[in-house]
């Protein structure tokens, strides 16, 4: 049957060491549709300066492809937990998006066009441990105050 080295938009590489998924290809491909191959890369997948908010001042864009970038990247998210938090913290606004929220999942995808080849690594020597950890942030949402772990 042979060495697996693709499978449902996931990349697979295998070496004696362990084996690396990662999904650069898919990357490369959302980009393209959504044309963002000739823009300039971020070093950070969010701003840290601008707050998002569901009552943004800014003009309204098509939900219909919001809703598809943000789609791409919760598939995205498999192979590269660096994008979960601000992949997450977009989609909540789907429902009414605004400029400021297009403009930041525009940045998590230049983020990516700077960073496509990162991925997962399993070593085929270590002992896999789950670990579990918390950060109960009582009124970490400045929006309504309610926790957000």
């Amino acid at each position: 049957m042979g060495e697996l080295n693709f499978f449902l938009g996931l990349q697979v590489k295998q070496t004696a060491e362990g084996i690396f998924l990662s999904q650069s290809k898919y990357i490369q491909d959302i980009l393209k549709r959504f044309d963002m191959l000739s823009t300039s890369s971020a070093k950070t997948p969010i701003s840290t300066s601008h707050k998002l908010n569901s009552e943004s001042e800014s003009e309204p864009v098509d939900q219909h492809t919001y809703r598809a970038m943000i789609g791409s990247l919760m598939y995205l998210t498999a192979s590269r937990p660096d994008i979960m938090f601000s992949v997450c913290l977009c989609s909540r606004y789907q429902s009414d998006p605004k400029e400021s929220h297009m403009k930041a999942v525009k940045r998590i995808l230049k983020y990516l066009k700077g960073q496509p080849k990162l991925g997962l690594w399993y070593a085929k020597n270590d002992d896999f441990t789950l670990v579990a950890y918390t950060d109960s942030d009582y009124g970490g949402c400045y929006l309504d105050k309610k926790s957000t772990s």
